[in-house]
């Protein structure tokens, strides 16, 4: 007899909770034997002889070749009682019912003084089995509302438990997903998850905010919302990893001096990329790209730590994309590559500063990975999204007054994400304001197509590899919602494209995303998705996203994947700062008015100056290099004081000759990074707001402002003339003073410091001097 789904979920709650009493569990199989002898469908003398004779072939399978001498008694007799209680199991099923078995199980709780409904629920969560979890709490997630009720309490203790073992377990996460995820949502979790441990930050971010707007109250953000085919390899394999392949030589290296980590990083990438997996790992990632096919895939970090509140670790780690258009076996290469890669970024030493400069280093920041089908379509050799980007809740940097900071704004580009996420130097990505998005920081025809997108990042299938190309050479007439991102150049103005098939010269394309913006539904969708994951999360957050365009009878429709969520760090602004009014231009010593954020640095002593002429002239990309680590090395010394940064072009490009090429790591200690440009040095540098540089920024508190020479306010004699003080704090080569120079305030006006106060509202920040406090006995303080 078959009894119902909720009956056969009690029988089996209640059957491995007697797992963990051996006593009982043990009492219940003697019962189970005595009546299979009873009822004559087995002879006690028989299975005995069965029991010894499966027992001996275990042995042999294990390589005893004397079982009966090889193996000590204890262990011999321990290995019995696992075979007879397996083949006790076997026939009880083939041969009586569940329902004797409800009988047994609540003969021996009776004989305890214990009821079945006791049993059920009077076990400890954090030492039961996983599988008791899940089966208990998809029971009661079943019952009706009026049975339910008194066990809500139980449900959620169970959820909470899952969600630290299996996803996070950090505290404000776990407030917010307990109130999210349903069983069933951590069943789907663990059915494609491999190995023990945790999803990791990334993972979870993406799947609780994914979580919260299927549950939104519009049908049309439902309907249109989709979560990437995602895979879960779980914390702990990077422990297996370690001890498989010997490379526990490495885990001190958080301790080591800045000089060692970058020295030995190239050694670790080495010897980790020769690495192998365990062969049951290797099986499961086998069957995963079986199961995928040849979709892209993209292979991303998602450590303990990451996307959490107050450390988004933003840009630190990997991401890889793996093609996946070869053979089974080149792929799995490919994909055991990639990860053994993102395993060794967690020895990064940017990562592992940032941890250093958070006060994290003594964390054991473990890395779990998440392997996702890319999200995206075919365009004749070229897969690739329509849309990618970041989108903020929360705007600080506004390029007008008339944006509401409040509604957010999005940093996106055509084709893969990663050139709206990383501060890449030759290319713009489309900033819009949620408020106002069409309003764009500046609005003639020659700075819109001089800040378009330029390349774009796409995955080739035929040639089985990620490229960047240039827009003209993969952007057509032909292509099917071009009408929504581009308009065609002609003539000194934008049109926009009304047809589907257009025969501009590619080269007279533009992406704009003009009328996207303007007739389809992703502005205002993006602001209330922003704005209920932020009231969720009690923080403002910023999320990663793909596009697609689709058409129904001529109505665009946006199809969204959210593919990452996470807090966001803003600047403490303070209220109603002041600008002064009545300086004289010899006190300023620079002024910015390009997207300024409300604050007042105070007491500033020391300035960071990177000369641009000197910068500029390096004629080789080593000598670049050997100014930044020198930097770094600053930065360092510097430790505690109150100092900014002056540099020209971008800080933190990636194209060293636009900016300073510098890591977080190498400026964290800084309150401010000024980015010069204007005469002699280049267009003001492209905003780098929702860049993972950008975010670093933000969570550490650094104030990112930008002067234009021969705009605004540059005291060249200050910059230029006053003595450099570098020897006093690091060595350096004597060929790097003209390149890089420290200035003590007080030099060039004695007894004074800089001030630095924005103002949000006006959009304008001032650096000048004030006289330090002097203490009671005249000194200077």
């Amino acid at each position: 007899m078959t009894l119902p789904p909720s009956a056969t979920d009690r029988l089996l709650s209640v059957y491995l909770v007697l797992s963990q009493y051996p006593v009982l569990a043990t009492r219940v199989r003697d019962l189970m034997r005595r009546e299979l002898f009873r009822q004559g469908f087995l002879d006690q003398q028989d299975f005995e002889q069965e029991v010894i004779q499966k027992a001996i072939q275990s042995q042999e399978r294990e390589g005893l070749q004397q079982p009966q001498i090889e193996e000590p008694a204890e262990v011999w007799e321990r290995r019995k009682s696992i075979v007879r209680d397996q083949m006790t199991d076997f026939y009880f099923s083939h041969h009586l019912s569940f329902e004797l078995i409800e009988d047994l199980i609540e003969e021996v709780l009776n004989e305890r003084g214990v009821t079945t409904r006791e049993a059920l629920y009077e076990f400890n969560p954090e030492i039961a089995p996983q599988e008791l979890l899940f089966n208990q709490g998809m029971m009661i997630e079943r019952m009706p509302p009026e049975e339910r009720k008194h066990l809500e309490h139980r449900l959620r203790e169970i959820k909470v438990v899952l969600i630290r073992n299996m996803v996070s377990d950090q505290l404000r996460y776990i407030n917010i997903a307990r109130n999210w995820f349903t069983i069933s949502d951590l069943a789907e979790i663990q059915r494609h998850k491999i190995g023990h441990g945790r999803i990791g930050g990334k993972a979870a971010g993406m799947l609780l905010a994914a979580r919260i707007l299927q549950g939104s109250s519009r049908d049309d953000v439902r309907e249109n919302l989709r979560t990437p085919e995602s895979y879960f390899m779980g914390s702990d394999l990077l422990y297996t990893f370690v001890s498989v392949n010997n490379l526990h030589h490495w885990n001190d290296q958080k301790y080591k001096s800045e000089d060692e980590m970058r020295r030995d990083y190239p050694k670790i990438l080495e010897e980790y990329d020769k690495c192998e997996f365990p062969p049951s790992v290797t099986q499961r990632l086998e069957i995963l790209l079986t199961t995928v096919g040849k979709q892209p895939l993209i292979v991303r970090s998602s450590s303990l730590l990451e996307d959490n509140f107050g450390t988004a670790f933003a840009g630190k780690y990997e991401s890889i994309f793996c093609p996946n258009q070869g053979t089974l076996e080149e792929n799995l290469e490919v994909l055991t590559r990639s990860i053994a890669r993102i395993y060794a970024s967690t020895l990064n030493p940017n990562a592992l500063l940032y941890r250093r400069s958070r006060g994290l280093q003594d964390y054991d920041e473990r890395m779990a990975v998440l392997i996702q089908v890319v999200e995206g379509n075919q365009f004749g050799n070229y897969y690739l999204p329509d849309l990618s980007g970041v989108a903020f809740s929360h705007n600080q940097y506004r390029w007008s007054p008339q944006i509401r900071p409040e509604d957010g704004f999005i940093r996106m580009v055509w084709g893969l994400g990663t050139r709206a996420v990383d501060r890449v130097g030759n290319d713009y990505p489309r900033l819009v304001a949620l408020s106002h998005p069409t309003l764009r920081p500046s609005n003639t025809v020659k700075s819109i197509r001089r800040y378009s997108q330029q390349y774009v990042d796409l995955i080739d299938l035929k040639d089985n590899q990620m490229k960047t190309l240039p827009i003209d050479d993969v952007l057509t007439g032909d292509y099917p919602p071009l009408r929504y991102l581009a308009q065609v150049d002609q003539e000194g103005y934008f049109r926009s494209i009304r047809s589907r098939l257009v025969d501009a010269d590619p080269s007279q394309l533009i992406l704009t995303f003009e009328d996207l913006l303007r007739r389809t539904p992703f502005g205002e969708r993006m602001r209330y998705l922003l704005n209920v994951l932020e009231n969720e999360y009690q923080s403002p957050v910023d999320i990663e996203f793909i596009a697609d365009i689709l058409e129904d009878k001529g109505k665009p429709e946006i199809k969204l994947s959210l593919i990452q969520c996470r807090p966001l760090s803003y600047m403490k602004e303070e209220n109603q700062v002041s600008l002064p009014r009545n300086l004289n231009d010899d006190e300023i010593i620079f002024s910015s008015s390009i997207m300024v954020a409300g604050g007042w640095l105070e007491e500033i002593n020391h300035v960071l100056f990177v000369p641009p002429e000197a910068y500029f002239s390096l004629p080789t990309q080593s000598g670049r290099n050997k100014l930044e680590r020198a930097i770094g090395k600053l930065n360092g010394a510097l430790k505690g004081m109150n100092f900014i940064c002056v540099g020209p072009g971008r800080w933190g490009t990636s194209n060293p000759d636009l900016g300073v090429h510098v890591d977080y790591a190498d400026i964290f200690n800084t309150k401010a990074l000024v980015e010069l440009s204007g005469e002699g040095i280049g267009p003001a540098p492209e905003p780098s707001l929702g860049t993972h540089f950008f975010q670093d920024l933000l969570e550490g508190q650094i104030f990112p402002l930008a002067t234009y020479i021969g705009e605004d306010n540059f005291n060249r004699e200050f910059f230029y003339d006053t003595p450099n003080r570098l020897a006093e704090w690091i060595e350096v080569e004597p060929d790097m003073f003209e390149r890089l120079r420290l200035i003590r305030v007080s030099d060039f006006k004695e007894n004074q410091h800089l001030e630095l106060v924005m103002n949000g509202q006006e959009g304008r920040a001032i650096a000048f001097l004030a006289e330090s406090p002097r203490g009671r006995d005249g000194t200077l303080q």
